[in-house]
C-alpha cells in the first residue's frame, strides 16, 4: 500500500471517530432535556380559580392541587400561596408570568419559585426551571418546580418533606429598578401524583408540620395549657414574703451590683492609702 492510500485510509478513520463522537454527543444534548423534564401539571376540570395571594406566610392564600390561580400583581411583589400535602405524593408547581411590553422594560430579568414547609424550612426542587431568566423581548416567563416524594416520617435532623403545609412563593431575584412597580399577570397550579401508598418509608408522623393558617384565629392545640397551672402546695410562700414581690433578677443584675460593690471597695482602699497624714509637731 502506497503512503497516499494509506494517508486516506487514516484520514477516513479519523472522520469517522469524529462523526461518531458528534453524533454521540448530540445524542447525550437530545436525551438530557426528555429526561429532566417533567410533565406539566393541568388545572382540573371544574375546579373554581382562586384570584388573591398572600404577601406573606402568615396571608399565604390558600389553594387546592389541581385549582388554577390567576392574579394581578406588580413587578418586585413576593406572592405567597399554601397547599396541603400528605405522605405518598409528589407534588409539581407550574407558573407563568406575563411581563410588561418589551418597550417599557429596561433589560433582563430573573424570576425564582420556592417552596417551603410548615417549618419554613426550604424544599430543594429535583426537576424544572426554578430561577429562569426572561430576556427583554419576552412576553412572559415560564416557572417550575417538582419536589420530592413526601415522607410519613424522617429524622427530626433531616430537612426530608414531610406532610403538613406547604408555601409556594414567587418573586424576582434578579430585577432591574426601573421596572418595580409595573403590572404584570401570574398563572400559577400545583399538580400532585400518589403512588397510593400513604406510608412509603414504614414510619408514621403523629400529626402535621402545621396547620392550614387561618389570620386572625388564635389556635389552642391543648386546652389543658389555656389556664394557668395551680400552685404546688410547697411553692407557696407566707408572711412577710407574701407581699415582698422579689424581681426576676437576671446575671447582669449580679454583675452589676458585684461591679458595684469592688468599686466601692476599691475606692475606700484607694482614700485609705492615698490620703495625707497628720503631722504631729
Amino acid at each position: 500500500m502506497t503512503s497516499g492510500a494509506a494517508s486516506g485510509v487514516t484520514l477516513a478513520r479519523t472522520s469517522v471517530r469524529r462523526a461518531a463522537v458528534v453524533l454521540a454527543a448530540a445524542g447525550i444534548a437530545v436525551g438530557l432535556p426528555a429526561a429532566a423534564s417533567a410533565e406539566t401539571p393541568t388545572p382540573s376540570p371544574g375546579a373554581a380559580t382562586v384570584n388573591k395571594a398572600g404577601t406573606s406566610f402568615l396571608t399565604a392564600a390558600g389553594i387546592s392541587p389541581g385549582q388554577p390561580v390567576r392574579v394581578g400583581a406588580s413587578i418586585g411583589d413576593y406572592l405567597y400561596w399554601s397547599f396541603t400535602a400528605k405522605a405518598g405524593e409528589t407534588h409539581h408547581v407550574a407558573a407563568t408570568v406575563s411581563l410588561p411590553t418589551a418597550a417599557t422594560r429596561q433589560g433582563d430579568s430573573t424570576w425564582t419559585v420556592e417552596v417551603f414547609d410548615g417549618l419554613r424550612r426550604r424544599q430543594a426542587c429535583v426537576a424544572g426551571a426554578q430561577t429562569p431568566v426572561a430576556a427583554k423581548a419576552a412576553a412572559s416567563v415560564e416557572l417550575d418546580c417538582e419536589l420530592r416524594q413526601v415522607r410519613s416520617w424522617a429524622e427530626p435532623w433531616s430537612g426530608d418533606p414531610l406532610p403538613g403545609t406547604y408555601y409556594v412563593r414567587l418573586s424576582g431575584s434578579s430585577l432591574p429598578e426601573q421596572e418595580l412597580g409595573l403590572p404584570i399577570e401570574v398563572s400559577l397550579v400545583v399538580g400532585v401524583e400518589s403512588d397510593g401508598d400513604t406510608k412509603p418509608e414504614g414510619g408514621d408522623l403523629k400529626q402535621p408540620l402545621a396547620m392550614p393558617v387561618e389570620p386572625g384565629k388564635v389556635v389552642v392545640e391543648d386546652p389543658t395549657l389555656s389556664t394557668p397551672p395551680a400552685a404546688a402546695a410547697g411553692d407557696e410562700d407566707d408572711g412577710w414574703f407574701d407581699w415582698v414581690r422579689w424581681p426576676d433578677l437576671s446575671s447582669r443584675w449580679y454583675w452589676t451590683i458585684g461591679g458595684g460593690i469592688l468599686a466601692a471597695v476599691a475606692g475606700v482602699v484607694g482614700f485609705a492609702l492615698t490620703r495625707p497624714r497628720n503631722r504631729v509637731s
